[in-house]
């Protein structure tokens, strides 16, 4: 998460379809949008707040609508203020939000609604799926192998669910306040990381019960300064024997710890770091300024095949995926 930036507010109101579709697609993704009721009636109004890893938008067509998009590797969560909207992703079942209920989907398939009332008006925030999974590894205090998937819905009537709402809408409000707290950075990625923690607090997902334990026993100083070494510096030359070194233990008592502690051994654990920072930078590559090979060796992974295979097992996609799909 980037915390040396502001909020970045956008405001847009159009009778045009091709300019709210323009809008939509800058904050959200490309899409196929279409009026389905009274076309003299359609008029878009948007308010953006980018957050790094999460967009926060309010949107309204004042009439009916349909539209589908699809954008892998990003969740989406939307709650209606008034009205309802159906969503079905891929060819799975039809799901409707209600002011009482958020649908929560992962586009990595087509997505499709086609029953945008009229008089809906609606919270939806874009959250990134690579910055969901480091801060479930920071509350689990371990490395993650699989994103997690959530539930359909999000109950947003009571509890952390409504807290959830009112926090994202709230830094909506500040749209109109100049020189408020969003223009701090750190205040900004604070909320970020305060968003992206109560998503997963507020949310039915495959870790869930895993968030609910009791959290398990500190760690020992010589894992944390390994892991700490890592993280600060993770394109380091590290052999095991450095490691131990860092750790100011034996080797074979830092594999030990390492085992009993995070579940891996300690090379493991570096190349599970190095593994992010390669997904992370392809993500966000360009198309035509960089190639898996140089991200790779960048990262100090000189065996191609053996690197490709791991980021497979690692991220359910090869890295030239990866890059392509940005």
């Amino acid at each position: 998460m980037g915390g040396d930036r502001a909020a970045e507010f956008n405001s847009y109101a159009t009778d045009s379809v091709e300019e709210a579709h323009a809008a939509i697609a800058a904050h959200y993704y490309d899409l196929r949008l279409e009026v389905a009721g009274q076309v003299s009636r359609f008029a878009t109004r948007l308010s953006v707040v980018e957050l790094g890893a999460l967009t926060v938008g309010d949107i309204r067509f004042g009439t009916e609508m349909r539209m589908s998009f699809g954008e892998p590797g990003v969740y989406h969560v939307a709650v209606p203020f008034g009205g309802c909207f159906s969503v079905q992703e891929g060819r799975g079942d039809v799901e409707f939000a209600t002011e009482r209920r958020a649908l929560v989907f992962d586009p990595a398939r087509d997505i499709h609604v086609d029953t945008w009332s009229a008089d809906c008006q609606a919270l939806t925030v874009k959250v990134d799926k690579a910055a969901v999974l480091r801060q479930l590894e920071v509350l689990l205090g371990r490395a993650v192998r699989r994103p997690p998937r959530f539930g359909p819905y999000m109950d947003v009537s009571r509890g952390p669910g409504l807290s959830w709402v009112r926090l994202a809408m709230w830094n909506l409000r500040e749209l109109d306040v100049q020189h408020g707290m969003l223009s701090h950075p750190m205040i900004r990625g604070r909320l970020e990381q305060t968003l992206l923690e109560g998503m997963l607090l507020a949310t039915d997902h495959t870790f869930r019960e895993a968030l609910e334990a009791p959290p398990p026993p500190m760690r020992p100083a010589s894992v944390k300064r390994v892991m700490d070494a890592v993280q600060e510096l993770p394109a380091e030359p590290y052999d095991a024997n450095r490691l131990a070194a860092i750790a100011q233990v034996s080797l074979r008592t830092l594999q030990e710890a390492f085992r009993r502690h995070v579940g891996m051994s300690p090379m493991a654990y570096v190349h599970e770091v190095r593994l992010q920072h390669v997904h992370q930078r392809l993500r966000a590559a360009a198309p035509g300024t960089t190639t898996v090979t140089d991200v790779a060796h960048a990262w100090g992974f000189v065996h191609l095949g053996r690197f490709a295979r791991r980021y497979r097992e690692r991220f359910g996609e090869s890295p030239s995926q990866t890059l392509r799909a940005e």
